[in-house]
């Protein structure tokens, strides 16, 4: 079953002499269902639950990883799940893919890329009614009111590991993660979330929109920064690859590619170029699956 409260380290790296660096290894709640994954799905699951659903359907790329965290979570407590995948099928699957399908038992469907940005036209989704039955739908990454909650939780849990915490820095894809974490905070402490996405100026208004959805207000103490996606969603340049070696080379850690490493990027670009203020007490949220470096 899924372990909170996650843990907390302090991670010592020459690259951040003027601040405090700790990470919070929400990887290690689930090893399928890690991170903001499962805070986005524990109150969903209880709401499925609760309506008599038995079927979860959600929407993701073909590297999802809120696509392959559903089906984990479907496998582990009972519900079938489709996921509706952007963009033609390939073959063979990728890892994401196959773990989804053949570990968990989860039914793909695949819309085009102009059919998929309407995925939230009910004649779309009384059209996968159709097909696949009744089922409880989750948006694409999982953020709805109930998730944006549930990282708000995080948001509590870290300050009372970390009380002295000044800034807390996410990676964001959908914005459901930083709204309920900035939301979650109090005002003299900061949320930063750096976008995975090319284009990610409308995440400052998708953060805003869940967090007047999920608490009725939104609050002004995050932003977004988008330089650090590395070409844009599930993309990634020698560059990062490089970081993401170097990385496991002095910490024994393989980041995430598709999220957490251009996250850890663009916190020791910020702290190098002083937006992240010397002296401060940062805390990175490992979100995504991350797996210790094995050596011979």
């Amino acid at each position: 079953m899924p372990q909170v409260p996650s843990p907390v380290a302090q991670l010592f790296d020459d690259r951040t002499p003027s601040v405090r660096l700790l990470l919070k290894r929400d990887d290690l709640i689930h090893p399928d269902i890690p991170g903001n994954k499962w805070r986005k799905l524990a109150g969903n699951l209880t709401s499925a639950s609760e309506q008599g659903s038995d079927t979860l359907l959600t929407f993701g790329g073909a590297y999802s990883n809120h696509i392959a965290a559903t089906a984990a979570a479907g496998s582990l407590f009972g519900f079938r799940t489709v996921g509706v995948i952007r963009g033609e099928e390939h073959l063979p699957l990728n890892p994401v893919l196959a773990r989804a399908t053949v570990q968990h038992g989860m039914r793909l469907t695949y819309l085009d890329r102009t059919r998929y940005r309407a995925k939230r036209d009910p004649g779309l989704v009384a059209e996968l009614a159709a097909e696949f039955g009744p089922f409880y739908l989750l948006p694409e990454g999982g953020s709805n009111e109930l998730a944006v909650r549930g990282c708000a939780e995080l948001a509590a849990e870290l300050v009372a590991q970390v009380p002295e915490v000044d800034v807390v820095v996410c990676p964001v894809g959908t914005g459901g993660t930083l709204a309920g974490l900035a939301a979650g905070l109090d005002p003299v402490r900061r949320a930063i979330g750096v976008s995975v996405l090319k284009g990610g100026g409308f995440l400052a208004e998708e953060v805003t929109t869940l967090q007047r959805t999920g608490f009725g207000h939104g609050t002004s103490n995050w932003r977004v920064v988008e330089e650090f996606h590395f070409g844009g969603y599930a993309r990634r340049t020698p560059v990062l690859d490089a970081f993401i070696d170097d990385f496991a080379e002095r910490h024994g850690l393989v980041l995430d590619w598709v999220y957490v490493a251009k996250m850890m990027y663009g916190l020791f670009a910020m702290v190098a170029d002083g937006r992240i203020p010397a002296g401060s007490t940062v805390v990175a949220v490992i979100t995504g699956r991350c797996e210790d470096v094995v050596k011979p």
